[in-house]
């Protein structure tokens, strides 16, 4: 059967001209006259195809006066697009610009981006004309190619196509677009980015130095100028688009290194977007190394004499103060204020930190740069380690010590430590102008430790210096500061909310904004306050926050809020939210179960437990399951293989056990694993109330246990009646059977029967049939010769009646002949003569018409 003609797949009235048939002459014909062109390739019956026709539409209501779209159906197999293109997917989308092409467009189907994209191929160069429209070009987070052409001696000056074709080419090699093109006109304005002679291209480059192209090294080409420009952007924020189906974008990006993924809204055809902007000057401050050494606090300001933390009742405080802070002078070194709790503390309590790289070269004497705050984070980690070589007596002595770094064996630390006066330290932190805790801009998941009384140390000491506020701490060149540096990805919340979700994004969160930190090789992830504005102070901390040494942020736990949860079921249902609850604050033993919606082995022990929750009293157990494929857990509480089986025992929750993966597991081996380790003893010696406690307790269980044990006998005993009732209607039904397939047999003979006899008897009314055909025919043919001998009838009624006029005319002729022979004998023989000619005209007459007669009664 041929397959049906294809019909319209846009509408009559639509401005994309459907080629339906697949004329790809035609398309081809359309192209030749029109300067922008975009082809929409489909498969009617493509689910993709039909959803985004709409969008297309769209796109072509607006710009249809400027481009000319054409949809060509690439699936109908006598289409001459299905015989020269070979399509894996569909829809395809296709853009010439006059004679260049085809630039294939591979974003989101959504009529925002695709409009987007064919704009960008309508205009790929920006014409700058003047210096402000050149520092908005530059200020643009994307990467920026510049070229500067003199228009004033020609349209179309030396190289001028050439850069534009490079243009479309960055196009088509990156369908997204995150390189712009821009053209100076004015030779002033070129000189504002050192470009003098016409025909210069300029690359420019927010972090590392922008470059030149090198036209005495490389061919003045356009796939050159376009290479040279993808291979030296700078890529400081990228955007994620995934397509939707299988594909390993995220995890190739997410293998590079820690990511920061921020979900906004947005519109690519919108002009203005503040939210990218704030995210983008994060993105510039944390890439911008060359500027990366922050700024450190004026501390003379805190010896200031007007200053109202000093006053007359404390005459000494400045002068003690200032021999406190004596060496921050120096550029790398910092005051280490160390914490009560430390052993050190006992004896020195301040210690000077410096970063050297000449053993035992005394602070006072270090000129190195200036350090980073993380550098001198990493110093004290070290220098916690080290404290076995200070001594334990109480001095007024600087005692200094050298120590290795952990990064580099040719940098060394050197810390002197001496002991400040009591009541110095008490008057410090009495003193709320000095030591007022500022309000700290952390995260959701940041822990600031509240306790009075106590000496802040160097992961505090914006609390100790007023001024360093870690709100103002400086963000700037943190990515090269650190080891944890950040890859940062923007995503379109409007189209990937999905991912925003999984990650752990709220669901009625109306604005879509998230962001959230995923470390693919720590396995963890971090989330922003999703109660906090997603601003660029929010974003800074939260960098902040994950980049220190001991970052206060915690891993965020994936829930599943698919779970619905039910009181008559006899498995707890546990999730991430109710798993310290159920398992932890409950004052009974929980057995919990790890499972996953794909394990088929999980699946198969549902019915032991079930069975087992039913044996076990549910006053003093809970049978419990989770699903850890959507349910995180703290680490310890993990798993790397399903099924597993924890026992957290009552008033031992600490002393969690593991079913042992050697043995099966069945009823009464979780039974005995079960009721072994909730007997257990705690490790403190237990009295008679515990031991009457225990018996009590043991005993209930027994009771428990043999009333299970009773009502299981009499559910074995009915079990063994409904056996043999079972085995009695078998035995009926077998023999029932028996009696069907003897009568199964005799239906089918009579069948046989039954359709021999169908045949004979077809074939018989198939004689019959062609017989009664037959009579038919003679049928007919009778009647047609009786109708021919109702004619001859009628005919023959006729001659007979002309024949006995004729007979009658005779006779009268005789008798008057007889009449007139009286009268005349002489004419006797003349009438005689007469009478014997009429006599034989009349025999004559008689003999044909008898013949005549005869021959129709032979016919």
């Amino acid at each position: 059967m041929p397959a049906k003609l294809p019909v319209n797949f846009f509408s009559t009235r639509s401005p994309v001209i459907d080629l339906f048939r697949g004329q790809l002459d035609d398309a081809e014909h359309f192209r030749q006259d029109s300067e922008i062109v975009l082809y929409f390739f489909y498969a009617p019956w493509c689910g993709q195809s039909i959803a985004a026709r709409e969008e297309i539409e769209h796109v072509a209501s607006r710009l249809s006066d400027q481009v000319l779209f054409v949809a060509v159906n690439c699936w109908w197999n006598q289409g001459k697009c299905r015989k020269q293109k070979h399509f894996f997917y569909f829809p395809v989308i296709h853009l010439y610009h006059r004679s260049f092409g085809p630039i294939e467009y591979k974003g989101p189907m959504s009529a925002v981006y695709i409009e987007k994209f064919v704009r960008r191929v309508m205009t790929p160069l920006l014409y700058i004309s003047s210096r402000s429209k050149l520092l908005d070009f530059l200020s643009n987070y994307e990467p920026g190619v510049l070229g500067y052409f003199e228009f004033n001696a020609s349209p179309q000056p030396p190289g001028y196509l050439t850069f534009f074709t490079s243009a479309l080419h960055s196009l088509k090699k990156d369908y997204l677009g995150t390189i712009r093109f821009g053209v100076i006109t004015n030779k002033r304005v070129a000189e504002e980015i050192s470009l003098v002679h016409s025909g210069s291209v300029y690359l420019h480059r927010h972090v590392n130095t922008s470059l030149i192209y090198p036209n005495d090294v490389m061919n003045y080409t356009a796939e050159n100028i376009c290479k040279w420009a993808l291979e030296n952007r700078e890529m400081l924020i990228r955007w994620l688009r995934p397509h939707g189906g299988k594909s390993l974008l995220l995890n190739n990006e997410l293998k590079k290194g820690p990511a920061l993924l921020i979900f906004i809204p947005y519109n690519p055809l919108a002009e203005i977007n503040p939210l990218l902007d704030e995210i983008t000057k994060v993105a510039l401050e944390y890439h911008n190394c060359n500027k990366s050494q922050a700024a450190e606090p004026d501390l003379q300001q805190l010896g200031d004499s007007d200053s109202p933390a000093f006053d007359s009742s404390v005459p000494d405080a400045h002068m003690k103060l200032s021999e406190t802070f004596s060496i921050t002078k120096y550029p790398c070194c910092n005051t280490v204020v160390l914490p009560q709790w430390h052993s050190i503390s006992r004896t020195h309590n301040v210690c000077e930190l410096c970063i050297n790289q000449t053993l035992g070269v005394k602070p006072n004497k270090v000129h190195m740069p200036h350090c980073s705050f993380l550098e001198i984070e990493a110093a004290l980690d070290s220098f916690y380690l080290q404290e076995h070589t200070f001594f334990q007596v109480v001095s007024n002595t600087i005692e200094c010590s050298n120590f290795l770094s952990f990064y580099s064996p040719f940098s060394y630390y050197t810390a002197c430590c001496r002991t400040v006066n009591r009541h110095f330290l008490s008057f410090i932190s009495s003193e709320k102008t000095i030591l007022q805790t500022p309000k700290v801009a952390f995260s959701s998941h940041g822990k600031k430790d509240n306790t009075q009384h106590s000496i802040p140390h160097i992961e505090d000491r914006n609390w100790f210096i007023p001024d360093l506020h870690i709100s103002g701490t400086n963000i700037t060149g943190l990515s090269c500061r650190t080891n944890k540096t950040l890859n940062l990805y923007l995503l379109d919340s409007n189209l990937f909310w999905i991912y925003a979700e999984r990650l752990g994004a709220s669901r009625s969160n109306h604005l879509k904004e998230f962001a959230a930190i995923v470390d693919l090789k720590e396995e963890v992830h971090y989330v922003l306050d999703q109660n906090q504005s997603l601003v660029g102070s929010t974003l800074e901390n939260f960098i902040k926050n994950f980049s220190i040494l001991y970052s206060p942020l915690k891993r965020h736990l994936v829930d599943d809020p698919s779970v619905h949860f039910h009181e008559q079921r006899v498995i707890t249902e546990v999730t991430t939210n109710t798993f310290h609850d159920t398992v932890f604050l409950s004052d009974k033993n929980v057995l919990l179960l790890y499972y996953g919606q794909w394990c088929g082995f999980c699946a198969s022990l549902n019915h032991i437990f079930i069975q087992l929750a039913r044996l076990l009293p549910p006053d003093n157990f809970t049978v419990a399951r989770i699903d850890i494929t959507r349910n995180d857990l703290p680490w310890e509480f993990m798993t790397d293989r399903l099924p597993t089986i924890l026992f957290f025992p009552h008033q031992r929750k600490e002393q969690s056990v593991k079913f042992p993966e050697d043995f099966s597991v069945n009823l009464p081996n979780l039974l005995r694993f079960i009721l072994h380790h909730s007997s257990l003893s705690s490790s403190e010696p237990c009295t008679k109330e515990c031991l009457h406690k225990e018996t009590v307790l043991q005993q209930g269980h027994i009771s428990h246990l043999e009333r299970e044990i009773r009502k299981l006998r009499s559910e074995i005993s009915a079990l063994h009646q409904a056996h043999d009732q079972l085995e009695a209607q078998l035995s009926e039904a077998r023999r029932e059977e028996h009696r069907l397939q003897q009568q199964k047999h005799t239906l089918e003979k009579q069948h046989k029967t039954l359709q021999l006899h169908s045949e004979q008897l077809q074939a018989t009314y198939d004689q019959k049939n062609q017989e009664l055909l037959e009579m038919a025919e003679k049928l007919q043919e009778l009647a047609d010769a009786s109708e021919n001998l109702l004619k001859e009838n009628t005919l023959l009624r006729i001659l007979v009646a002309s024949s006995e006029g004729k007979l009658q005319s005779k006779d009268e002729i005789k008798e008057s002949l007889q009449s007139e022979q009286t009268l005349s004998e002489d004419d006797l023989s003349i009438s005689t003569a007469i009478a014997t000619s009429d006599e034989k005209r009349i025999d004559n007459i008689d003999t044909i018409e008898t013949e005549h007669s005869s021959g129709n009664g032979t016919e």
